[in-house]
């Protein structure tokens, strides 16, 4: 898994399955979040996230009140969000 950032937006490219992953994931965020309450999050070809980014996704939106886009590229990861309830949550859409 390969992360980039820029502005308000982070990209993240591969599949998330690993901690190392998701401590990438979280440290990249945290910086984004010091300067900016609204967040894209461009997952481009990942099938599945870890329940680990889900739950630190669930507290930037509901505990540190961040604003949210994720845009997915991969459907089986739109329906996955689609069954855990969480579209709205994190304001996702299919890319």
């Amino acid at each position: 898994m390969e992360i980039t950032t820029s502005s308000n937006t982070a990209t993240i490219i591969g599949n998330i399955k690993s901690v190392s992953d998701f401590q990438n994931i979280k440290s990249s965020i945290d910086a984004l979040k010091t300067v900016n309450k609204s967040i894209v999050i461009n997952i481009k070809d990942s099938i599945s996230i870890t329940s680990s980014v889900i739950g630190y996704f669930n507290k930037l939106v509901l505990k540190d009140k961040i604003q949210m886009q994720i845009k997915v590229g991969n459907s089986q990861l739109m329906d996955l969000l689609q069954d855990l309830n969480l579209v709205k949550v994190f304001n996702a859409k299919q890319v």
